[in-house]
């Protein structure tokens, strides 16, 4: 508010026998200094009215002041007769032989308890006469509620109390001692800086302004606390600011100087700092230790290792003596260089000049060591520390920790951190981090759980990429309760684990077949606020597809609809494979045209899964035609694609479409692999093309890929079927000169293949052979030697086959049943058989019948109560019976 648009009121008689009026001036808050006392003249609007009042009311407010003790009464009578204003001009006049403590209560109670609204420069003239009486507290504490507004000044603008005070204080400071001026200033400005720096330092750097602008400063000690204040808080360009006002309106002291060369070599202006420095030798202002401290630690920030060591060396010269902050600076760049010889050099050099490293060096240097990994050499400094009486304390061992973990040595890491524990030491979150890291890399993840826990309980937050490593690795050991423990503890702790961390322990949990459990886990994601996403459904949704649950997985994609999340292309993907896997290829299609009418850009592995579908389902032709429209769409078919397509057509026998695929493959750049091979010499092998087939193993070494017992299996198997028994045989024994180990499958192909060509004799050392390798046969491979057996009516040899099968636990499948039924003669009356073969046993005692009736009642066990599996048994084994057993009249 204006106060030159108040009206002024008339002059109150309050003795009526004077009449003299006092003539006095108006402060106007836009003046930028006290105008001078004016002669008594007649009013111009052009210049501020003057304020006439009685000589009684200057001698009453004098009386009041100056005569305790102070009647709250009679200061309430008295000001009901005074305006802001005139109390203003008496009190400028009087106050500089008031007590200022009776002032100082008089305006508490005048703004208090009756409410009369003093002006602001009456405050300010109150300020400075606390200030030159020395009462700084009770300054303070005014000064502190005129800025906040807890006081009923009349301010010009509220919304910039603090410049108001800094204006009218700078204009006082023309009428009274300019030293006690000075403190006033020094008290604004370090008041500024301090009880209001929760709102920046604008309003410190406005009170500094508005001072500097009518050529006023506080103290150098002042403007050196404002200086540093900005540079401590990191208000850089202020900093430069306020430093180029005082240097052209004062000469600025070494101090000054040193808070100005660091503020420059704070924000990267080294170089500024250099010439300022230069600048500052030159006006005669000799640098301290200080001083070359700040420009050393900015040179050394910039790494600019050679100017630090000239400097060091100049301040040496000069007769400054570097202090432990020196040589810590350098010491500190060398070790973050590299240079850990040259920090060893002016580590000696401290201790020749009789400077005793303390523990911030030999942190420097151990952590220095550490992060390279050189953990040996931080040891060894960390041993020197100790003869010298430095006790390691929470920074050393926190890098030690560090180093032990550079190199992998994870028990080392995990006892100091043990011990750090066992102390009391600060643990920092960053060694808990690294212990953990290395822990899990080590796949100790018992130990780093236990860390982990430790973390929470300390209320520190373990990074979500950690905990991902950890919930994974405890998966993969089995140690899923122990997962889902740490998941819902860090729920509890409030820090709930992310949505990839969740979804590591969902993918842990179904890799486990825990999928119930993960089931629930994700509705306690949903439950407390954890965000799901495409992945956690589809991990699940893929689980169920290989449990075969297909119903169950597409409720989950239904689920995932009611939740915001869009089925993407993985979805899909899996959803399409597993139909294509249970033959349910119609519906694989209609989802394959949901897909595209959804707007999702299928890629290779859709097509692949349609493709494998069809050729599962033999539609091949249409397998293709979806191959050509993948080639359409500009997506280069992978290895598996093409494998899937030439397994399809070798399994049909169509061989010649299955080259042309291998030769389209190679075209684009990708190479066959052993599964190529293998499919393309089943199918020759299929179809008689024995020699094509041998060739094609041939023409693999020659490219790079080596067969595999797979590929010798197929190719001893067509051999089988041409009957060259001596050509499987030589392959066998190729096999073995490659060392390829026949598997169980590639002895059954080549009994198999003695045995149809009846010779049993060979197909029983192989079998042997097999049994003395520790390869186990299976029910097919003793079905093929059965099937020899009879074939060659050696019905003992088959009978004693199946003693075997009955010691090894190998159940004997329907094949193998019928095999021995349909082998033998056939009769129509079953029950004169069995009858027969009860005579045979009694009489005889022949095994061999009780075996044949043994077989009868296993093999009516096994059809169990399907009706017609029954009548197929009894019927064969009737004629199993009549075949074997001569009847007498």
């Amino acid at each position: 508010m204006d106060l030159r648009r108040l009206k002024i009121p008339k002059t109150i008689a309050i003795f009526s026998h004077i009449k003299r009026p006092l003539t006095c001036v108006i402060y106007t808050s836009s003046s930028d200094h006290i105008t001078p006392p004016l002669q008594q003249q007649t009013p111009s609007t052009n210049k501020p009215k003057k304020v006439l009042f009685d000589l009684n009311l200057h001698k009453w407010v004098t009386s009041v002041l100056t005569n305790p003790p102070l009647d709250s009464l009679k200061i309430q009578d008295l000001l009901t007769h005074l305006t802001p204003q005139q109390f203003d001009v008496i009190f400028l006049e009087i106050h500089s032989y008031l007590k200022p403590l009776n002032v100082l209560k008089f305006f508490h109670i005048g703004s208090g308890e009756c409410g009369f609204k003093f002006n602001v420069r009456s405050y300010c003239t109150l300020l400075r006469l606390l200030v030159a009486s020395n009462h700084d507290v009770p300054a303070r504490l005014l000064l502190i509620r005129l800025i906040d507004g807890k006081l009923p000044a009349l301010f010009d603008k509220p919304e910039k109390k603090h410049v108001e005070v800094a204006v009218l204080l700078a204009e006082l400071s023309c009428v009274s001692d300019f030293g006690v001026a000075v403190r006033t200033f020094d008290l604004l400005v370090h008041l500024c800086c301090t009880q209001f720096k929760n709102v920046g330092f604008d309003v410190a750097l406005d009170v500094f302004r508005s001072l500097a602008s009518r050529g006023l400063y506080p103290s150098l000690k002042t403007c050196s606390f404002l200086l540093s204040s900005l540079v401590k808080e990191n208000e850089l360009q202020k900093s430069y600011e306020v430093f180029g006002v005082l240097n052209n309106g004062v000469k600025p002291d070494v101090y000054l100087f040193s808070t100005a060369i660091n503020a420059f070599c704070k924000g990267g202006r080294v170089d500024e700092a250099k010439v300022l420095f230069r600048k500052m030798v030159k006006m005669g202002v000799v640098p301290n230790v200080v001083t070359y401290n700040n420009l050393i630690h900015g040179l050394c920030k910039n790494c600019n290792l050679e100017d630090a060591f000239l400097l060091k060396e100049e301040m040496i010269l000069n007769g400054v003596n570097p202090s432990i902050v020196t040589y810590s600076m350098l010491i500190n760049c060398l070790m973050k260089l590299e240079k850990f010889d040259e920090a060893d050099c002016v580590l000696k050099e401290m201790s020749n000049k009789g400077i005793v490293p303390n523990e911030v060096i030999y942190n420097t240097i151990i952590n220095g060591h550490c992060s390279v990994g050189n953990i040996q050499k931080a040891l060894k400094v960390r041993d020197d520390m100790l003869t010298k009486g430095i006790l390691p304390n929470s920074v050393t061992c926190n890098s030690l920790i560090k180093g032990f973990c550079k190199v992998n040595q994870a028990s080392q890491a995990e006892e100091l951190l043990e011990e750090m524990l066992l102390h009391g030491l600060n643990v920092n979150p960053g060694s808990f981090s690294n212990v953990i890291l290395v822990l899990c890399t080590n796949s100790r993840f018992v130990s780093a759980l236990r860390f982990v826990k430790e973390m929470i309980l300390r209320c520190l937050r373990p990074n979500y990429g950690l905990l991902t490593t950890l919930i994974s690795g405890l998966c993969k050991e089995g140690k899923h309760s122990e997962a889902v423990e740490l998941w819902h503890m860090l729920l509890m702790k409030g820090i709930m684990a992310n949505t990839v961390t969740s979804n590591a322990l969902i993918h842990g949990l179904c890799a486990a077949g825990n999928v119930q459990e993960a089931v629930q886990l994700l509705k306690e994601m949903i439950n407390s606020g954890v965000q799901v996403d495409s992945m956690t459904y589809n991990t699940l949704i893929c689980a169920f597809c290989k449990e075969g649950n297909l119903d169950g997985a597409f409720m989950l994609r239904e689920e995932m609809v009611k939740q915001g999340i869009a089925p993407d292309i993985s979805t899909y993907n899996v959803l399409l494979h597993r139909l294509g896997e249970k033959g349910k290829i119609d519906e694989a299609q209609l989802l394959w045209d949901e897909c595209r009418s959804k707007g999702i850009v299928c890629d290779i592995y859709t097509y692949g899964a349609l493709i494998n579908g069809l050729c599962k389902a033999d539609k091949l032709e249409k397998g293709k035609d979806i191959f050509h429209e993948m080639l359409r769409q500009g997506l280069a078919p992978n290895l598996i694609v093409y494998n899937t397509l030439i397994g399809a057509f070798c399994r049909n026998g169509n061989v010649k479409e299955a080259l042309k695929l291998r030769d389209d493959m190679r075209s684009r750049g990708i190479l066959p692999n052993v599964v190529t091979y293998s499919s393309l010499i089943h199918g020759m092998s299929n179809i008689g093309l024995v020699e094509d087939a041998e060739n094609l193993i041939d023409g693999m070494r020659k490219e790079g890929v080596l067969p595999d017992v797979v590929c010798y299996t197929a190719l001893i198997g067509g051999c089988c079927k041409l009957g060259q028994m001596d050509k499987s045989r030589s392959i066998l024994q190729e096999m073995s000169s490659h060392s390829i180990q026949p598997n169980k499958i590639t002895y059954t192909v080549i009994i198999d293949g003695y045995c149809q060509a009846g010779k049993v004799k060979e197909a029983k050392e192989y079998f042997a052979e097999m049994v003395q390798k520790g390869i186990a046969p299976d029910s097919v491979t003793y079905n093929v030697l059965t099937k020899g057996f009879l074939k060659k009516g050696e019905i003992e040899e088959a009978f004693s086959l199946l003693d075997c099968i009955s010691h090894t636990g190998v159940g004997l499948d329907e094949v193998t049943y019928t095999s021995l039924v349909n082998l033998l003669p056939q009769r129509s009356t079953q029950w004169r058989v069995m009858e027969t073969a009860h005579v045979c046993t009694l009489e005889t005692g022949s095994s061999l019948w009780v075996q044949i009736s043994s077989l009868y009642f296993e093999l009516v066990a096994n059809a169990g109560e399907d009706r017609g599996s029954r009548q197929l048994v009894d019927g064969s084994m009737s004629a199993y019976f009549v075949q074997a057993v001569p009847i007498s009249g």
